[in-house]
């Protein structure tokens, strides 16, 4: 079976967790929400993955932004100011008794609808808001020897069909991308835009080293992707020089490096794409000397971007 950025340990702890559902605190097994839920009968909400590390939420307001941006864009209202949703993480992750090691999933929908069609006016209630925290950590085997990538061909569509840059629970396309890849053998899909140049992976951001180079598609076709700005953020203060460009798979082959950035693992290098190797010094195998200084670098800007999770409130 091919594995992914995703691939974790399973965890006996999560089998007790707590999860948060319209701010009520439910065991895993009763968390639930209605087969009117628009979430689950159109795939409309938005949603965030965050990670929890070190007693804090990394990147905590980067994420708020693009969720309330998100939001916004599909004229749904959350029912929540930014430091009410905040606290209802913190009280979640508090419940759980988590600090370190985790990965959480925020969702807002835009609620419960009194019948099942697609016409946000027939919604009849608030926004569904759930978070999922997980004890959750990328398996190092997976990170150590990198993933495989096969150019699926599901493209990445423009605004005028579905705008990549929200990160909306309509994924259907990255889910075909996904399979088409899992059905080649590779672990991943390298997605590209209408045109046929790179645009992004199905799950995560695509990035390639040429001569000292580091390139990464420009984000007309792909999420905001809070990894993918941190670590052009990295590589731009240790000098490396970085370009947002378009280019093809013709520049992919000859990469000397390639990695993938996400949340949940941060950065991962891609070993082999469509079955070319992709190797950095005469095909060595693991991650290449750009790949593992920005790795490096990402995790530092992940210690001082952490948001501390605060005691509980007292009262009096």
């Amino acid at each position: 079976m091919s594995t992914g950025t995703h691939e974790y340990e399973d965890d006996p702890r999560n089998a007790s967790i707590l999860i948060s559902v319209n701010g009520e605190l439910v065991p895993r097994e009763r968390a639930t929400v209605s087969v009117f839920d628009a979430g689950f009968v159109l795939g409309d909400g938005i949603w965030e993955g965050l990670r929890v590390t070190e007693g804090g939420i990394a990147f905590l307001d980067a994420h708020l932004d693009r969720l309330f941006e998100g939001a916004k864009a599909i004229d749904m209202a959350v029912g929540l100011t930014r430091a009410e949703l905040a606290e209802r993480l913190f009280e979640c992750l508090r419940a759980n008794g988590m600090e370190d090691g985790v990965h959480v999933r925020l969702m807002v929908t835009r609620g419960v609808k009194r019948t099942p069609y697609q016409d946000p006016r027939v919604t009849i209630g608030p926004a569904t808001i759930v978070i999922i925290p997980e004890f959750k950590l990328p398996r190092p085997e997976v990170v150590a020897r990198g993933i495989t990538l096969f150019t699926a061909h599901i493209r990445r569509t423009g605004p005028a069909e579905q705008d990549q840059k929200l990160n909306s629970h309509s994924k259907l396309n990255c889910i075909l991308a996904c399979i088409q890849a899992a059905k080649a053998g590779a672990d991943e899909a390298l997605m590209l835009d209408p045109a046929g140049f790179v645009a992004t992976c199905n799950s995560t951001h695509f990035f390639i080293v040429r001569r000292g180079e580091l390139w990464t598609s420009p984000p007309d076709y792909c999420l905001g992707g809070i990894t993918r700005g941190n670590v052009l953020r990295a590589a731009r203060e240790a000098g490396i020089p970085t370009f947002e460009k378009r280019f093809s798979n013709t520049d992919v082959y000859g990469a000397d490096e390639a990695f993938v950035t996400g949340t949940f693992a941060g950065l991962v290098h891609v070993r082999s794409v469509d079955g070319r190797t992709i190797g950095w010094d005469e095909g060595r195998e693991g991650a290449g000397p750009v790949t593992h200084a920005l790795a490096a670098a990402y995790r530092r800007l992940v210690r001082n971007s952490l948001t501390a999770i605060p005691a509980a409130a007292t009262r009096e």
